[in-house]
């Protein structure tokens, strides 16, 4: 196999997975990771509850990579106006588009755009302190609903219930703290529109749930339906069977008078959400009963919930870039086993992988085994792709350089990663992240 370079766009789990199985494959590889932010990890670092330490793990893990010899990383670019398609082809030999997914999945009920009603990709962005989005939250609602029955869903309801003292051992910057600090909520809703055999919970976040002694998780028995399809589920499954079980523990449990409340409502569908004078006073549900199949129908019977705030957690959507097909019903770039297609076929030399590939489903190891996927196919792509005009490595740096673009490396994430420690050790904690871009980029030239 010929040598090859390779750019990225996309420095998260997927991105990073994509280019340590092509250095594995093809040892002549060289790989440039770009990305739109100063620092790598994507979701890892701006989409996990900063309560998860044990899923940042991973870290470790994309770190080991980034430091491979064969691969740069190359942040604070913007695909599409900082560089385009038509650039990187002339510098590599191949593209993979690894963007994630980072927008909140649209929920079209009447109300959804009442003042108080979130996206919780947002709120998870203002939590784990996103460069790109406001410092400041509105935490006044003392009622607050959940719409969704998956992690994101229990992330965000979380969040909501837990004091923020209980937050200061994690790695939230002073903003998020003082922000959750004047959280006035008390009671978070989590709806789900199917039953206990359905929900996406993970097993160990739903045991978490109820970890801390500020919080009774409170499961309400409406809705609670243990159906053929449903018995059927648990036994084939051993997630479905432990969440059903840790379920039904917090069924059984009597609350223990804690300040706030986790509320979890089964077999409720969102089918309004209430306003007064342009802000939210209420959801209404459709009570659901399950089919057999795994599947519910809505019965007819509404009920009102008194609320003043609404959170959509009801998935990720990926958003379109630029010169590259894109399926807006799906939330994907139109592709073959990773190879991109447009209405001509296959984009020669132009590849994709992770969620923008499949759509926002599956946990790490459908990352690792989508990104195998497209390295196998672009190897064997190999001989009928033409070498790029300009093979010089540094090329794309001076291209960057010249157009204004203020990027940075590996090793200036590095010294921004020891400011981040540093300031967290002088306040006891592992480590407190750095919010502000201009100040990310400075701190990793210090």
């Amino acid at each position: 196999m010929r040598p090859i370079r390779v750019a990225i766009i996309g420095a998260g789990p997927a991105g990073i997975y994509a280019a340590d199985i092509l250095a594995n494959e093809h040892p002549e590889a060289r790989i440039d990771i770009f990305d739109r932010l100063p620092a790598p990890y994507g979701l890892v670092r701006y989409g996990v509850a900063p309560d998860h330490p044990r899923i940042k793990e991973i870290i470790k893990a994309l770190r080991r990579v980034l430091s491979r010899d064969e691969i740069r990383f190359i942040g604070n670019v913007n695909y599409g106006s900082d560089v385009k398609l038509t650039d990187l082809k002339r510098h590599y030999d191949a593209v993979i588009f690894a963007t994630g997914a980072h927008r909140d999945r649209a929920l079209d009920i009447p109300g959804i755009d009442l003042e108080g009603s979130y996206g919780a990709a947002d709120f998870v962005s203002w939590y784990d302190g996103h460069p790109d989005v406001p410092r400041q939250w509105p935490l006044t609602a003392k009622q607050v609903a959940v719409l969704g029955a998956g992690n994101v869903a229990l992330d965000v309801a979380r969040m909501l219930a837990k004091p923020a003292d209980e937050q200061l051992s994690t790695e939230i910057p002073d903003n998020v703290y003082q922000g959750l600090k004047a959280n006035q909520a008390t009671d978070v809703h989590v709806f789900a529109r199917r039953g206990p055999a359905q929900i996406k919970f993970s097993p160990m976040e739903f045991r978490e749930l109820s970890h801390s002694p500020s919080v009774d998780v409170i499961v309400h028995p409406e809705g609670f339906e243990i159906d053929e399809g449903s018995q059927e589920a648990i036994n084939k499954t051993k997630s479905v069977k432990l969440v059903v079980n840790t379920m039904m523990k917090y069924l059984e449990q009597e609350p223990t008078g804690a300040p706030h409340r986790i509320h979890i409502h089964l077999c409720q569908s969102p089918a309004e959400i209430l306003g007064e004078d342009g802000k939210v006073v209420a959801l209404r549900t459709e009570v659901t009963e399950l089919t057999g199949d795994g599947t519910v129908r809505g019965t007819g019977e509404f009920k009102e919930w008194p609320m003043q705030a609404v959170y959509r957690a009801v998935g990720y959507l990926s958003s379109p870039l630029a010169d590259v097909p894109f399926d807006h019903h799906e939330g994907v770039i139109p592709n073959e086993a990773g190879r991109v297609q447009d209405m001509d076929g296959q984009q020669a030399g132009v590849y994709v992988t992770g969620w923008i590939k499949r759509g926002p489903v599956g946990l790490i190891g459908h990352t690792k085994s989508d990104a195998a996927e497209t390295i196998k196919n672009l190897l064997e792509d190999l001989p009928s792709i033409s070498a790029p005009e300009i093979s010089d490595p540094g090329a794309i740096l001076e291209h960057l350089s010249g157009n204004g673009v203020d990027f940075t490396t590996r090793e200036e994430w590095d010294k921004l990663d020891a400011h981040e420690v540093a300031l967290g050790e002088a306040a006891g904690r592992q480590r407190i992240k750095v919010v502000d871009r201009d100040e990310m980029v400075r701190a990793g030239r210090a």
